[in-house]
């Protein structure tokens, strides 16, 4: 799990901005639904072409998470991706001719055939949850999947991000997210990419412009209505000698 913190610089900022650091003191666990992006082989398997290892490290705080939700009889959502491929072409030209590298592009585009996805064996699933199909690193990108109709036709108006990888297609669908007028929380010790850098320059992006950053266990403790944590508290925590302050805030005693 990356070991990253919230700069002290970057919540004086928001604390200017809007008084505050977090976005959401309760969340409704009736209008409330986790959505974990691409936890398939394609990123978890070691050794598979586009593998982010770091994302086998969250499978413990996802379980966790998922588990605690289904309790709460909140809807989980596993988003994985594939593209096809015909005559030679793929369905996201763009992405296999620019981003991939010739010596792993037939690699990936094999790995993402449909029908090949599967949620990463680790995790626990339960017949009650939802598995969507995306094409596109934001799985809320017009064209890209059906997750939008499946949040709206379930009365969700707050979206959980979890997944990976953190600052790509977790963070593309969640800024999708806050744009088409959901809440919206990067869960932050259930995401993760390649680099503990990447992981908190995401986190810290999102928690100023578009919605809360919160560990899986603050998630819980606000669909039950109890907020454990203020911006005062957060601001005044004792500064390091690096100059920052941790993300995750003190619990209530």
């Amino acid at each position: 799990m990356h070991q990253t913190e919230i700069r002290r610089e970057i919540l004086d900022r928001v604390l200017g901005r809007r008084g505050r650091v977090h976005w959401f003191d309760v969340l409704d666990p009736q209008k409330s639904a986790l959505v974990v992006i691409d936890m398939q082989n394609t990123f978890c398997e070691p050794g598979a072409p586009a593998e982010v290892p770091e994302s086998r490290a969250i499978v413990g705080n996802i379980n966790a998470l998922t588990n605690g939700l289904r309790e709460r009889h909140v809807p989980v959502i596993w988003v994985l991706h594939a593209n096809t491929r015909h005559g030679g072409r793929s369905d996201w030209e763009m992405f296999f001719n620019y981003v991939v590298a010739d010596e792993v592009r037939d690699r990936t585009i094999e790995s993402l055939a449909p029908g090949r996805q599967q949620v990463w064996r680790g995790l626990t699933t339960s017949p009650e949850d939802l598995t969507i199909i995306k094409n596109r690193y934001s799985a809320l990108i017009a064209g890209s999947s059906s997750l939008e109709r499946v949040l709206r036709g379930l009365g969700v108006d707050t979206v959980l991000v979890a997944g990976t990888k953190t600052n790509v297609c977790c963070e593309a669908t969640a800024r999708d997210a806050m744009m088409l007028d959901f809440k919206v929380v990067m869960v932050s010790d259930c995401c993760a990419t390649l680099s503990d850098d990447e992981h908190r320059a995401s986190l810290e992006t999102f928690i100023q412009q578009f919605g809360d950053v919160l560990t899986g266990e603050e998630v819980l403790a606000r669909l039950d209505g109890r907020s454990n944590v203020s911006a005062v508290e957060i601001a005044t925590l004792p500064t390091g000698s690096s100059g920052k302050v941790r993300a995750r805030p003190r619990k209530n005693r």
